[in-house]
């Protein structure tokens, strides 16, 4: 289980890493259930042509400021191909068809993982599968708990040897409150089996199944944005072992200067 992550550390990672621009403001670092985050998507159902044609404008512009940069020579601009659109939304999915705000509370706060194998078939999951609302949750690292010594697991952060944001794979959904009209975007990660990864399969429960968030290759972004249901599951693959770095973490420690609510206690 995935149930908590850090959020992007810098305005700037979004548009290096991810080629989105920010938020106006980075919101939470530590993001658990029912809390706002931010996921990438190709577009949002029912998205106004003013989002829409903000997002292309932003993508033609990073492209322009790209090639401004570039030693290459100039060549006449194209309408990019693939839209990524960055969205607020609640980690913890309420699916469409909720019918009250209490349930819809009770349903997030279960519902912020979704195994693989369950993504397409699960009740909960399986309408935003079918309409190909894939999505992206970037994110600089994430919690599991490691019971190697005690009962009592030990919070550990899993995180890219090179410091890089990692891009998640998740789906996303859009909920209308039927009291009030209000909307919601919400929004689960995607898991995997990790019984045979080396790293991860030291982690969670003794004797449960061991998963991990899906971490996308960051050259299939657009490709697992973009492809069909049938095809998606392809995407979903252990991240190399070898490319990700755990550490200890102590909740509330004596010194917490990034204002994580932990201190990472790094391994030697």
């Amino acid at each position: 289980m995935s149930t908590q992550y850090e959020s992007l550390k810098d305005a700037d990672l979004y548009r290096n890493a991810f080629r989105v621009e920010p938020p106006a403001e980075l919101g939470e670092r530590q993001i658990t259930p029912r809390k706002s985050s931010f996921f990438i998507a190709r577009t949002l159902t029912g998205a106004t042509d003013t989002e829409n044609a903000a997002a292309r404008a932003a993508l033609l512009e990073a492209s322009a400021e790209s090639t401004a940069t570039s030693d290459a020579p100039a060549t006449p601009a194209a309408a990019p191909t693939h839209i990524r659109l960055l969205s607020p939304g609640q980690f913890g999915l309420v699916p469409h068809w909720v019918k009250s705000a209490s349930d819809a509370k009770l349903r997030a706060s279960k519902l912020v993982n979704v195994k693989s194998d369950n993504a397409s078939t699960g009740t909960p999951f399986r309408d935003a599968w079918l309409n190909n609302q894939r999505c992206i949750i970037p994110m600089m690292a994430f919690i599991t708990e490691d019971y190697r010594n005690g009962p009592k697991g030990q919070p550990t952060r899993i995180a890219r040897v090179d410091g890089l944001p990692m891009g998640v794979a998740g789906v996303w959904s859009r909920w209308k409150d039927p009291e009030d009209g209000t909307e919601l975007l919400s929004f689960t990660i995607i898991t995997i089996n990790a019984n045979a990864h080396q790293l991860m399969n030291r982690y969670q429960q003794p004797g449960s199944e061991k998963t991990m968030p899906a971490i996308l290759n960051e050259g299939a972004y657009d490709a697992w944005l973009g492809a069909r249901a049938a095809q998606a599951k392809e995407f979903l693959r252990p991240y190399p072992a070898q490319k990700l770095l755990a550490n200890p973490v102590e909740k509330k420690g004596r010194k917490d200067p990034l204002g994580l609510g932990m201190v990472v206690r790094k391994q030697s």
